[in-house]
């Protein structure tokens, strides 16, 4: 089918397949989707499902229904290969990489930023320990593009033709990127250590791991000072995720290396989201020395 109402209607369905596989998934990112405006809404969950099919591919799933090392990694390379393809033809047979594809087209999202994601993915095939610049690298690839990607919605979503966006709010979408990863580094050193056999961090000590949050806090302060130049239909979101991870930053200076993976209950992620949803701007936290 190519008249109009059909392939309406298959982008319906692409986008609601996205929706389900984040609503499954991440339910802190499911209650900060639902704080962006309809403009952009859509396009991010396209964007935030497609990565994390990828990564399901290289962080358990696939080995745990018996793929093989090579075969995570010939499934990877076809999923980028459909990706490309998608977004050259418009079309997948794929619901998530149509969905995707539809928002890169739309939004200006090239290989520019796809490929280093799907490199960084490649990487967690290969390397179970990162030194420092192995390290910039992947959280590069795996989590500052996923930051472009929605700047790039955030920007373009509805707009005639993309545009590139402005240099700092570059920097911030990479900033929080960098910060969101390594929190969840953190978070799951124990899950990554034991599961997968990976150090991101090589945080084995109380003062690399104060090393890591003060970086972390720096990220998240740099990005804090970037949001108010955002869309105003984009900023209660990025607020409230920001405001998240500023907590969760707070639990992992408090909390002992081996607690458990630290989390934010849900009253106070409830308030996060009101507070970001009225119009504040996200907390800062202030390097620490």
């Amino acid at each position: 089918m190519t008249d109009a109402p059909g392939i309406a209607l298959y982008d319906r369905t692409a986008a609601d397949a996205a929706a389900t596989v984040i609503a499954r998934y991440s339910t802190s990112f499911a209650l900060a989707a639902r704080l962006l405006g309809s403009r952009v809404r859509p396009h991010i969950r396209n964007v935030y499902a497609l990565v994390r099919i990828a990564d399901e591919i290289v962080d358990g799933p696939a080995a745990e229904a018996g793929v093989a090392r090579d075969g995570q990694a010939e499934l990877l390379a076809g999923l980028e290969a459909e990706v490309a393809a998608a977004v050259a033809r418009g079309f997948s047979s794929n619901l998530v990489v149509h969905a995707f594809a539809g928002t890169a087209r739309a939004c200006g999202i090239g290989t520019d930023l796809t490929a280093p994601f799907f490199a960084s993915m490649r990487t967690d095939l290969d390397t179970t320990v990162h030194d420092a610049r192995s390290h910039e690298e992947y959280v590069y690839g795996s989590a500052e593009v996923v930051g472009l990607m929605c700047l790039a919605v955030f920007v373009n979503a509805g707009a005639v033709a993309p545009i590139q966006p402005d240099g700092r709010l570059v920097a911030g979408a990479r900033a929080l990127g960098r910060a969101f990863q390594d929190v969840n580094f953190l978070r799951d050193l124990d899950h990554d250590a034991a599961g997968l056999g990976r150090d991101y961090l090589g945080a084995t000590d109380a003062r690399s791991r104060a090393d890591v949050l003060d970086r972390i806090d720096g990220d998240l302060d740099l990005a804090a000072d970037t949001v108010p130049l955002l869309p105003r239909d984009c900023r209660p979101a990025v607020t409230a995720a920001h405001d998240l991870f500023a907590a969760l930053s707070r639990r992992l200076r408090r909390a002992d290396a081996a607690a458990g993976r630290v989390r934010v209950p849900d009253p106070v992620k409830a308030y996060l989201a009101a507070r970001a949803l009225l119009g504040a701007r996200p907390q800062r936290l202030g390097v620490r020395g």
